[in-house]
């Protein structure tokens, strides 16, 4: 059985939904889902969970982002980056001086309207749905927060952005915003997301390159799914709290000797390795690890 998950370098031209599907074709699994849309145009880090490994998806659904990509100024479009029809055009280019200091005021704390050619529902309709039927909608701003932006001029109108960012933040919704803020519009020309829930490009695999190998290479790249919890406290159980926590019974910190806060998200190990996430709860006799999620 292929439980866990693949990391998947995803190439422009796809949706996300279609890799998910390829991915399960080449693995032969009944179940898999991914962990944050990708755009079709975009490129980059796109974790697959396998079979069992899909329970984890919403741990790594809060999980930052890297992104890089290309501002182009002087152009601002229907869909926020070069593939949509242009709106207005520009030709009165800022400084780069001026460019520089407007992205970095975008760093910190940061309300970002959704934008209409997206996955986000209202009234159980995609917003993107119905950008194509014309139509736009009131969206309610999100507060996000962009940890840092690197910038690099590339040309008078186009900028390389390096950014690390919250999840939920549309990059292509930034590139307008920053181009608002010039006063000269602007939107996304490539996008890249280079990591994930702590995965990178590095630990990658394109289709095709999986298409490519056998059944036994294949194998080899799908990783444990206790590495979405790596950043977790281990909490190794004797066997008879493992037997209890298997049942999905409370564990009384007090009874194994264990320190931690409420709140906190911990991985349940027994003799045999992990085998579920555990929470700490307050309970009637003290705090108790709490199962919620058996691998």
């Amino acid at each position: 059985m292929a439980d866990g998950l693949i990391i998947i370098n995803k190439e422009s031209g796809l949706t996300s939904q279609a890799v998910v599907n390829r991915v399960k074709r080449i693995f032969g699994v009944k179940k898999a889902g991914h962990t944050g849309t990708l755009d079709p145009m975009a490129t980059g880090v796109l974790p697959v969970l396998l079979d069992r490994g899909v329970k984890a998806s919403e741990f790594m659904l809060t999980s930052d982002k890297h992104y890089s990509a290309t501002l182009l100024l002087g152009v601002t479009t229907d869909t926020e980056d070069v593939t949509g029809n242009i709106l207005t055009e520009c030709d009165e280019i800022p400084t780069e001086e001026e460019v520089i200091r407007v992205v970095g005021s975008f760093v910190g704390k940061y309300m970002q309207t959704p934008p209409m050619y997206s996955a986000l529902k209202v009234g159980g309709k995609k917003l993107c749905d119905l950008a194509r039927e014309g139509k736009t909608v009131e969206r309610e701003s999100r507060e996000l927060t962009i940890h840092k932006i690197d910038i690099r001029k590339l040309s008078d109108r186009e900028y390389y952005l390096d950014i690390h960012c919250s999840k939920g933040t549309y990059i292509r919704t930034l590139c307008a915003d920053i181009g608002a803020a010039l006063g000269v519009g602007g939107c996304m020309k490539t996008l890249c997301r280079t990591s994930a829930s702590g995965f990178t490009l590095d630990e990658s695999y394109t289709l095709a390159e999986l298409e490519n190998m056998s059944e036994a290479e294949r194998a080899g790249t799908i990783l444990p799914v206790e590495r979405v919890f790596e950043k977790y406290l281990v909490v190794t159980l004797p066997d008879f709290f493992s037997r209890l926590a298997h049942s999905g019974l409370e564990i009384y910190l007090k009874k194994i000797g264990v320190s931690a806060d409420l709140g906190d998200i911990v991985r349940l190990c027994d003799k045999d390795g992990f085998f579920a996430v555990g929470e700490v709860r307050e309970y009637e006799n003290g705090p108790a690890i709490k199962p919620i999620r058996q691998f």
